[in-house]
């Protein structure tokens, strides 16, 4: 059974003095498996936090289903296996770290002993511990994530959905957070997260939805997503001005340009790569590094997004 099954979600807010709709969800669709890490990927505005808000039962959809474990993602058993992190969490701020997580365990109906026990092993996982007796307040972004994290986890859920998890966090913490997702999947964890940091999709997720406008325009695996078609093919050479010349004049589709290494020279595709690299070879380039490019998770991201926009 799919943890998560979403299907035509559709959304429109009604803001301000005179009433303006705003379409938020088009008729989003999209499955997340049990055991996987679920990248929701997405501009600015497209609809991926009005859709996790709507399966953490925070609003309602105007249509369209929400299933959480083949349930109604409002129905209160599916709520307590499922641990959740905002884009900008707000907690008490006169708790302490210790506190927050305390009454959170008594929310999930966890009793003291276990969820004390949990909340420090918790708050030594995502390095907070020596500050877990100081009030929230006193926290830097980057530590009030850290807390939103360890309290989505002390339930120990089995789906966990975390909003652009990595905000606020330096590089060492983006680090640790991006290892702390991937160990909930080697427990067995579903994970759904939310990002626009296309670099943490590519290294945590095994499969991705992109949503634009309001709708998920693709999901799957990014091995089926991205097109294996060679995009362009790079060729960093050292030659002298008159081989460059020469190669020029022979070949008026590549581009040539100069970086600190040598010349730089582009071709538009992998076809012609044999005679080109010959040609340099015969005018005696010496031929440093020759490098394809396919397409990436960042040109597929704006490639959908400029479709989705038009």
């Amino acid at each position: 059974m799919s943890v998560i099954v979403v299907k035509e979600l559709r959304k429109t807010f009604v803001k301000g003095f005179w009433r303006k709709r705003h379409v938020a969800l088009r008729g989003a669709s999209f499955v997340v498996e049990p055991g996987e890490i679920f990248g929701f990927l997405g501009p600015n505005g497209a609809g991926k936090t009005t859709t996790l808000k709507i399966l953490m039962g925070l609003i309602k959809a105007d249509s369209g289903d929400a299933m959480m474990f083949g349930k109604p993602c409002g129905d209160p058993a599916t709520r307590r296996r499922v641990g959740y992190l905002p884009e900008s969490p707000y907690f008490y701020d006169h708790l302490t770290a210790n506190e927050l997580l305390d009454m959170m365990g008594a929310l999930y109906g966890i009793d003291v002993a276990t969820r004390r026990a949990r909340a420090r092993k918790l708050l030594e996982r995502v390095g907070i511990a020596h500050a877990a007796k100081r009030p929230l307040r006193s926290y830097s972004k980057g530590m009030l994530q850290r807390a939103g994290l360890a309290q989505a986890l002390i339930a120990e859920p089995e789906l966990v959905v975390l909003d652009e998890p990595m905000s606020g966090l330096d590089p060492i913490g983006r680090r640790e957070v991006r290892d702390m997702i991937a160990e909930l999947r080697s427990d067995g964890t579903t994970v759904l997260v939310c990002t626009h940091v296309l670099a943490d999709a590519v290294t945590l997720c095994d499969r991705v939805g992109i949503v634009v406008g309001g709708v998920v325009r693709d999901q799957g695996l990014l091995s089926e997503l991205l097109s294996p078609k060679i995009l362009r093919v790079d060729v960093l050479l050292r030659a002298t001005a008159e081989a460059q010349s020469t190669l020029h004049d022979r070949f008026v589709e590549v581009k040539f340009g100069t970086t600190a290494e040598g010349t730089l020279a582009s071709l538009p595709s992998q076809e012609g790569l044999n005679e080109f690299l010959a040609a340099c070879l015969s005018e005696g380039a010496e031929v440093l590094q020759v490098t394809p490019h396919k397409e990436t998770l960042e040109s597929l991201f704006i490639r959908q997004a400029q479709e989705g926009m038009a």
